[in-house]
């Protein structure tokens, strides 16, 4: 049995205490982590004993060499095929992922489906499954990682001030394709001097100043899996007050990787950064969670968070990623992914957090 029909069978394994005599699952990464399918179009209804998977024509080569379910090839809407099946099989009590099954979709179902056929809700089951990554994910998001820091490396010493965020970005994106990611796994994050304030800011044709804060957020997606990692620089020499915030962001971060094991809360893990801030009195600078898991998707359980319950197990992968962002001087974070372990965590990210003068 491969590892992607040993995940099925854990999932089907769960119907009877979901209380689903079937599962349909539409979440892309989802379909994918059950079916190893990577096309944009595809659908899985997964029973306690049969898994039916759904696509169009343009996959039909590809779905029916790779993947080990009983393939239905639709020209029609697929959830029109995976009603037809859920009738003929005279299922009545079908689970979805109600975070994304469109309402669209929810009503078109429900008019395909027979009298006395239940829809129920299920939450995020699969992605809970996620959290805890097998070896042969670990692996590849350890490859995704070593991408990413490459490309990161190979970029940065080629910035110079004058250069726009709009060109870094391209350059950061093209590397990582060029050392083997199909893709960003999210838009690139470039901002440069006051802008480095927004957590989120896109890249534009703003160019590099002389003496200014530079921050780099970035992710590669290789064989589908995701890395992320934040970096900041600086042009010419930095101001004491942007190195006192470096440094107590610095503190944060390792404070909170520090925190990382088994057993430990994500909740505890987000208050090692925060504490660390509060001495330096630079918490109410630090507007967003502590991190978040990675995998097949860029953001996925568990979220490191203030409060967050969520149990820390061997196997997950994180982010650790604090910061603080003053308004009219910039922003300061730093990011590596970090693997969980039963004693503590190994650092997957390898790129120097030393604050690099450009």
């Amino acid at each position: 049995m491969t590892e992607i029909e040993q995940r099925r069978r854990s999932l089907s394994e769960r119907l009877t205490e979901l209380k689903v005599d079937a599962l349909l699952v539409s979440s892309p990464a989802n379909v994918r982590y059950l079916t190893g399918y990577a096309g944009s179009n595809g659908l899985l209804l997964l029973t306690k004993t049969e898994a039916h998977f759904f696509t169009d024509p343009r996959y039909a080569i590809e779905a029916s060499e790779k993947i080990s379910c009983k393939v239905h090839i639709e020209k029609k809407a697929l959830l029109i095929g995976a009603s037809a099946v859920i009738k003929r099989k005279r299922l009545k009590k079908i689970g979805f992922e109600s975070s994304w099954l469109r309402f669209e979709d929810y009503s078109k179902l429900k008019e395909e489906l027979t009298l006395g056929v239940v829809l129920h809700p299920i939450g995020r089951v699969i992605e809970e499954q996620r959290m805890v990554k097998s070896p042969s994910e670990i692996a590849l998001i350890r490859r995704s990682v070593i991408t990413n820091s490459a490309a990161y490396e190979k970029t940065i010493r080629r910035v110079h001030a004058g250069a726009r965020e709009m060109d870094i970005a391209a350059e950061l994106d093209y590397q990582m394709r060029a050392l083997g990611a199909e893709k960003a796994a999210f838009e690139t994050i470039v901002a440069s001097g006051t802008r480095t304030a927004l957590p989120h800011a896109h890249p534009t044709a703003h160019r590099l100043g002389e003496n200014e804060l530079l921050l780099i957020d970035m992710g590669a997606c290789q064989e589908g899996y995701a890395s992320d990692m934040t970096r900041v620089a600086h042009t010419g020499t930095p101001s004491k007050r942007i190195l006192k915030i470096y440094k107590a962001v610095l503190e944060a971060q390792l404070a909170s990787v520090a925190s990382v094991k088994a057993g430990v809360t994500t909740g505890e893990v987000d208050a090692a950064a925060r504490n660390v801030l509060k001495r330096h009195e630079l918490d109410r600078a630090f507007v967003h969670s502590t991190g978040h898991g990675l995998g097949l998707e860029i953001h996925e359980p568990p979220r490191i968070a203030r409060k967050d319950k969520t149990m820390l197990r061997a196997g997950m992968a994180i982010t650790i990623e604090p910061g603080a962002y003053i308004d009219g001087v910039g922003g300061i974070r730093i990011e590596d992914t970090v693997l969980v372990t039963e004693n503590g965590c190994e650092m997957l990210t390898q790129t120097p957090k030393d604050f690099t003068e450009i």
